[in-house]
């Protein structure tokens, strides 16, 4: 059996690990920072995960679907939060059963890692840093953090799961001549805060839900957590009037809070600590091919197509890459046909995913509150129920099937236009039949 080399222990890097162990073949992983079981955090990012569909599904590849659905808290809707204080509650979709899972970084991490290390072929390094791939060799240049000893691990084929800023991916740049790479950033930032529980352990807030506060520019968004807290994250600008880098001092960041998220002050505690304390993220979409060279080097997850967070579906984008690949190589003895039936199968999905990623962030901060907007989202949940397995709404075909991305914006775009021309025609008929009446 082939020897893979994983770079980065991440998310989908536990998880592939897993997959490739499973079909039996030699796997070294390896990760730039301490094993998580030892309290050390892995990812970068902390924004509390949404476990769908698809993600869902590559756990069940490994045997670990049931115990982290066991961590999660199913979300049924969003819970959309004005000034005033009203609360608006949407469905996700007009089944009730199908709903979103909120879990915490590290514990799916720890489980993935975890399922990977059942197999003995799988071993898993932690502190070591890779600081290049030699791609025609598929070696890999590694640094053991704890000593500062430099070290290479050949294998029969290295494969980058290290993230939006992956040094596998870099050293592809650096040697493909006809390499595509783009990265964009938002003009928004992103920053942690926290609702604690309540007294034993309580929710302040409705616990089945992802609460939304869209404010047309920026946004803050809360997902709950088993201890009964809510992890919050502020989306907003980095510069302007507004901004992060405008709100400083405490009574400035107070001030803003109070005038814009006034019900959610009074369960902050801890928020002047929070803000100052918590760094402020980026947003970044990464898009590049190609994904692989030759049978020796290939990408997966966010080092191949970063996209940013308000589809909730990097994480499970990256697990069905995971899938993807690990029935590509199954399928061809041919390591680099099995690369590119990968490459062939979800770049194009990456890429629509990237779109809608982007587009979902204008709905979630600019439309969620209006009254237009939820009457169209009843409207979707009227034709799905009323046009079973004809009509899919966007948001259903992302987070509840496992319809390929490309394909689900395409069939939202003529859905959309079949349900403007019947609504005008609707109005046009009303409009003749108004006019006979009154004529006759």
């Amino acid at each position: 059996m082939a020897k893979f080399v994983l770079i980065g222990s991440g998310l989908a890097g536990g998880l592939l690990a897993a997959c490739l162990g499973r079909r039996g073949y030699e796997v070294d992983l390896y990760e730039r920072r301490g094993d998580p079981r030892e309290g050390n955090m892995i990812g970068g990012r902390s924004i509390n995960l949404a476990l769908s569909t698809r993600g869902i599904h590559a756990l069940r590849q490994i045997g670990v679907a049931r115990e982290v659905l066991n961590l999660a808290i199913p979300m049924r809707g969003r819970m959309i939060h004005e000034k005033s204080g009203a609360l608006h509650f949407a469905p996700y979709d007009v089944d009730p059963n199908k709903h979103i899972n909120s879990i915490g970084r590290a514990a799916l991490n720890m489980t993935v890692i975890e399922a990977a290390q059942r197999f003995p072929n799988v071993r898993v390094h932690f502190n070591h840093k890779c600081t290049g791939v030699d791609l025609d060799s598929a070696t890999a240049q590694l640094l053991n953090t704890s000593t500062s000893q430099p070290l290479s691990a050949a294998a029969d084929a290295v494969l980058g799961v290290d993230g939006a800023f992956s040094a596998v991916r870099q050293s592809m740049q650096l040697a493909i001549k006809d390499f595509r790479y783009d990265e964009s950033y938002l003009a928004h930032g992103y920053k942690e805060l926290t609702i604690p529980p309540g007294p034993n352990g309580s929710w302040k807030m409705e616990k089945n839900a992802l609460h939304i506060w869209p404010r047309k520019s920026f946004m803050m968004i809360a997902l709950p957590n088993p201890d009964g807290s809510f992890t919050c994250t502020l989306f907003w600008e980095f510069e302007g009037p507004r901004s992060f880098a405008t709100t400083k001092a405490d009574e400035q960041v107070m001030k803003f809070f109070s005038e814009e998220f006034p019900d959610a002050v009074p369960l902050m505690p801890n928020l002047l600590e929070d803000f100052k304390n918590n760094p402020t993220g980026s947003l970044v979409t990464i898009r590049c091919a190609p994904w692989f060279y030759r049978d020796k080097v290939c990408l997966v997850g966010d080092a191949a197509h970063a996209v940013v967070p308000f589809y909730g579906q990097g994480m499970n984008a990256a697990f069905e890459d995971c899938v993807v690949l690990d029935e590509s190589l199954h399928q061809f003895a041919d390591r680099q046909q099995a690369f590119a039936e990968y490459f062939q199968r979800r770049k194009v999905n990456a890429d629509a995913l990237a779109d809608l990623a982007l587009g979902n962030f204008i709905e979630m901060r600019d439309k969620t509150a209006s009254k237009t907007f939820r009457a169209k989202k009843k409207l979707d949940h009227f034709l799905e129920a009323t046009l079973p397995g004809f009509y899919l709404p966007l948001y259903t075909m992302v987070t509840f099937t496992r319809i390929p991305y490309a394909q689900a914006k395409r069939r939202a775009k003529i859905q959309d236009v079949i349900v403007y021309v019947a609504a005008a025609l609707l109005i046009l008929l009303l409009a003749s039949l108004a006019f006979r009446l009154v004529a006759g």
